[in-house]
């Protein structure tokens, strides 16, 4: 696996190697409260724009602005020297690495991040979770797809009181954990709708690259 890979792992398809699926966790009233709580404010959070900074399960750093607007639309730009782009609309997500010259196409339901991007938010029936963990001023929900949890998990993580979006992490089948933060956040507001459409480049020759 390269650097490049590692950047990207919060954002792409997880591959379905979990050897034991997490199991779901006893759920308390006050982790039922809390639960209803982050969806009402997911439910709430239509269009995001953000600083990121990403961190990979190798150390590795990088940042970048990312713009989220449901359902289904999201675009993760990241900064030079880092050649990588992730645009998601129409149930598709993109990914490129313009320095190499690809282009991977994967279907938006695959992604941890995905569970973010529903027109509706439900934290119950496709989606699972399977831990509520609270720290001082911090509130965690992990979470798994109810039906594939090869998936990976996402593990969301607010500050609280009030509830803020902060922070998720991704942890694969072999316990590799890729965090990414959000900082400079700006909640609500329209986008250029180009934002998330992903026109393949084309060399000077005008051949399509990428494949």
């Amino acid at each position: 696996m390269n650097r490049r890979t590692l950047l990207a792992l919060s954002l792409l398809p997880l591959t379905a190697q979990v050897a034991a699926a997490q199991p779901p966790a006893a759920l308390s009233a006050r982790d039922r409260a809390d639960i209803a709580r982050v969806e009402t404010y997911l439910g709430a959070m239509r269009t995001l724009k953000a600083r990121f900074l990403q961190v990979g399960p190798d150390g590795s750093t990088t940042q970048g602005t990312a713009w989220i607007q449901r359902p289904g639309r999201m675009r993760f730009e990241y900064d030079p020297p880092t050649p990588l782009l992730l645009v998601a609309s129409h149930g598709e997500g993109i990914f490129q690495d313009k320095q190499l010259g690809q282009v991977s196409h994967f279907p938006l339901s695959s992604t941890p991040l995905g569970i973010l991007l529903a027109d509706r938010i439900t934290l119950s029936g496709d989606v699972t979770v399977v831990g509520v963990d609270r720290q001082p001023g911090q509130l965690q929900v992990a979470l798994i797809r109810t039906k594939s949890p090869g998936d990976g998990s996402l593990t969301l993580i607010f500050a609280d009181n009030p509830l803020a979006l902060r922070q998720w992490t991704v942890v694969d089948a072999q316990q590799n954990e890729t965090r990414v933060s959000l900082f400079n956040m700006e909640l609500g507001g329209t986008f250029d709708p180009k934002l998330f459409e992903f026109t393949l480049p084309t060399n000077p020759g005008g051949v399509p690259r990428g494949g």
